[in-house]
């Protein structure tokens, strides 16, 4: 059993993260599926925040009005029109939106067909309530942007919160109201194919990226028409799916819980998020969407959420094969026990819940609960005022795709890519003489946006090879060779392409393509191979055992090694990869992504030095897949491996090192920065007080370019094991060529808390050492002491 926990508003470094310390209380307040409560206590989560009076009585004289079907029709999302995420598509919409049983449409986009939809409900049902209407805008809806786990790899706030702003003035004007963005769940196992959809592996800067993004979409007024509802997914623990394979069950302490995998959302929260998606997974044995203890204690009774809870796509119908019932009647009940407002697609709700009150198996009041909150959600979004505020042509030809966009697009995109290698200054490139672009990506635009395309339009992408062709110019001479598919698996191509892989397979053999392309480079100056992975390997149900380039394209990056040729590879791909070989032998690697709509542009804006690439991963490369997971913050062991190649009893492998591939954190770029030791004001931090924490940052290469000064720390000794790192703060700074600047970090005793042995938020005095460098691995170090009177608990 979960024990219950109070909120403490404990912010970190710059308004970092909220930890939420525990307290025990009677077992009873942590029954998980709220089986075992009455319905009575099941109506414990009205909000208890001060509320508008005009809301609350607009509300209260409209749910005067509904019958009890029109409230349960309320808690029904239903899918409608151009994409289908899941197994089902609702029936009989038309004639439940007429009768008022309809909350929300889910797919259904553009000003002609949602005007459509809403008139049926304003003209033509009884209570002429509005429709939400929601879609998965993940990393930009008409304009797309680089997926998140790029953008985090740009370690720009500001870009970052402009792209999800820009989402919401294309998505609104587009129709929608509602986005199922951001996802805030932290991963560390690359197999999982959602890792693409956030921000990596790190707690502290998955908290600044959850805020950014809730910023962009929500703005300062959610009645403004060019806002729209954000949705904080997927609650909870998502990312740590075991074995890397998606939906599957997540297990894990309450420490590492409350430490790590619950800030984020937390973060979302208190930057205002409107909505909160439940996940697919079971937590400690409890599927999350019939998880009262996460539904209600947590999320409503302890961080005070007032907002509206929807499921992922059909969530309710699995807490059948989930093992929480027997059938649909069975797990509705528990759906709305544990604090459930609106159901996806599934419409278990919409076909159970009556009866159940009938049955007096649940309460009217339970029901009215859930209706409130998603009515309040229409109210603030100013649906009641204008339900036809999203729904304008003009608008919309304004709007979508227009120049201003595609621009912030290329941009964003050029600070997200990170440079991995770049031997003897191989890149930038020159733009006279010749290049040979290989490789099964180099043409294609489906490939550019990614996974969670949206309303993407491929055909509006830029190519790798048109890209390089609209920034070189007429002076490059281009030849071109695919070398190699995408894949050789016949069954993986099989189920891309079943759902919208779009990957055209050469009937060539292997070897002839690599010898075309062998061919290729040998008449070209400089070999670019562009390569990775199709944009459908990535996301959601897009797991991967076997992360190394799919298919023949490592025997092809082989073939164009043996030809003597500069060899730059170009990577697309949505996770990090295994690419040992690649580090070891390749001449200059560039982390591309699937960086959106403007791609192309921005990937031949780094190669040619036009940008000076920034970009720094944010989830650990491994060296293979043996070695996951891997992340920089693991705990300290009793037999660390030091290094010493026949020291056999410690923490190691006898095949591979323990080091990453590329730690967290890493990036280089055309030039290079010099980062000094940290300097300290204090080397005793008192309680109350703070410490600076000072480097000198000096660009000592040939190129003005920005750096990401990151700052960590280190407990040495405390009640519990502690990391052997944890990133605290970072700055990006630009620096002329030859220009030093000094960087300044302020740390007090709130960023040293974490949970102690009995689990009470503390700061525990002794030593700490803190770290500043341009990575997780490369950093300078400087000792500092917490002092006995500095040490306090986190206030409930």
């Amino acid at each position: 059993m979960m024990r219950n926990f109070t909120l403490a508003l404990i912010l970190l470094i710059s308004g970092g993260c909220t930890q939420m310390p525990p307290q025990k209380t009677p077992e009873t307040a942590s029954t998980g599926t709220g089986q075992n409560q009455t319905a009575a206590t099941a109506t414990n989560s009205i909000p208890t925040r001060p509320q508008d009076p005009k809301m609350k009585a607009f509300i209260d004289d409209l749910m005067g009005k509904m019958t009890l079907e029109e409230k349960i029709g309320q808690l029904n999302l239903v899918s409608v029109g151009f994409t289908v995420t899941g197994p089902v598509v609702s029936e009989n919409v038309d004639e439940n939106i007429t009768k008022g049983l309809v909350g929300g449409v889910f797919n259904t986009f553009t000003p002609i067909a949602v005007r459509k939809l809403q008139e049926k409900a304003i003209t033509q049902s009884r209570l002429k309530i509005p429709l939400l209407f929601g879609y998965d805008v993940i990393h930009g809806h008409r304009t797309i942007f680089p997926m998140p786990i790029a953008l985090a790899a740009s370690w720009d706030l500001a870009a970052i919160e402009r792209s999800a702003r820009i989402a919401a003035d294309e998505a609104s004007a587009d129709g929608l109201n509602w986005v199922f963005s951001p996802m805030v769940d932290i991963a560390r196992d690359p197999r999982w194919g959602r890792i693409a959809e956030g921000a990596g592996e790190d707690t502290w800067l998955g908290c600044q990226i959850a805020k950014a993004m809730v910023r962009g979409y929500q703005g300062n007024d959610l009645s403004a028409n060019n806002t729209v509802m954000a949705c904080v997914k997927h609650f909870a623990l998502y990312g740590a799916a075991e074995a890397g394979r998606d939906y599957n069950t997540t297990d894990m302490s309450e420490r590492r819980m409350m430490e790590e995998y619950l800030p984020p959302y937390k973060a979302a929260l208190d930057a205002g998020a409107a909505s909160v998606m439940s996940s697919f997974n079971d937590i400690n044995g409890v599927a999350a969407t019939g998880n009262r203890w996460l539904m209600t204690e947590l999320l409503r009774n302890q961080w005070g959420f007032d907002g509206m809870v929807v499921t992922d796509y059909t969530a309710i119908n699995e807490l059948i094969p989930h093992g929480l019932g027997k059938n649909e009647y069975e797990v509705a009940k528990v759906a709305l026990d544990a604090g459930i407002d609106m159901d996806m697609v599934g419409e278990v709700f919409l076909k159970h819940l009556g009866q159940l009150v009938k049955d007096k198996k649940v309460t009217e009041d339970q029901i009215n609960v859930a209706c409130r909150r998603i009515l309040e959600a229409k109210y603030k979004l100013g649906l009641f005022e204008d339900p036809y505020r999203y729904a304008n042509e003009q608008r919309a030809k304004e709007t979508l795709l227009k120049k201003e966009y595609r621009d912030a697009s290329r941009d964003i995109a050029r600070r997200t890519m990170v440079l991995l290698k770049n031997r003897n200054q191989t890149l930038p490139l020159k733009k006279t003489g010749s290049i040979a672009l290989v490789g099964p990506l180099v043409k294609s635009q489906v490939d550019q946006l990614g996974n969670w395309n949206g309303a993407g339009d491929w055909k509006q992408a830029i190519s790798v090879e048109q890209g390089i062709r609209n920034v070189a110019g007429p002076g490059l001479k281009i030849t071109y060779a695919k070398g190699a598919n995408i894949a050789d698996d016949t069954l993986m191509l099989r189920r891309l392409n079943a759902h919208g892989g779009n990957i055209e397979v050469d009937p060539r053999s292997a070897e002839a393509m690599i010898r075309e392309a062998v061919q290729v480079a040998r008449r070209a100056d400089v070999v670019v191979a562009v390569v990775g992975e199709s944009q459908g390997m990535t996301g959601e149900a897009s797991s991967r055992s076997d992360i190394t380039l799919p298919g023949r394209q490592l025997d092809l990056l082989k073939a164009l090694k043996a030809t003597g040729k500069p060899l730059v590879v170009v990577l697309m791909n949505g996770r990090p990869m295994a690419l040992k070989w690649e580090n070891d032998n390749v001449d200059a690697m560039l982390e591309a992504w699937f960086p959106g709509t403007e791609g192309g542009n921005a990937i031949a804006d780094v190669l040619f030095g036009n940008y000076n690439p920034s970009g720094k991963i944010t989830a650990t490369f491994p060296q293979n897949v043996g070695q996951v997971p891997i992340y920089y913050n693991a705990k300290m062991t009793g037999r660390p491996y030091g290094g010493q190649q026949l020291d056999k009893y410690k923490s190691r492998y006898l095949d591979v090192s323990n080091d990453p591939l590329y730690p967290f954190g890493f990036g280089l770029s055309y030039t290079t920065f010099s980062i000094s030791a940290p300097t300290l004001s204090t080397a005793n931090l008192q309680p109350g007080g703070n410490m600076t924490v000072s480097v000198q940052v000096q660009n000592t290469g040939n190129y003005d370019g920005e750096e990401v000064v990151q700052l960590y720390v280190q407990d040495l000794v405390g009640t519990v094991s502690r990391p052997v790192k944890e990133l605290k703060n970072f700055r990006k700074v630009f620096l002329k060529k030859g220009e030093t600047q000094t960087v300044t970090f302020t740390l007090t005793e709130n960023d040293l808390k974490f949970y102690d042995i009995n689990m009470k938020y503390v700061a525990e005095p002794g030593d700490f050492m803190v770290y500043v460098g341009s990575n997780s691995r490369d950093v300078k170090s400087a000792p500092f002491t917490l002092t006995a009177s500095g040490a306090s608990a986190g206030n409930p």
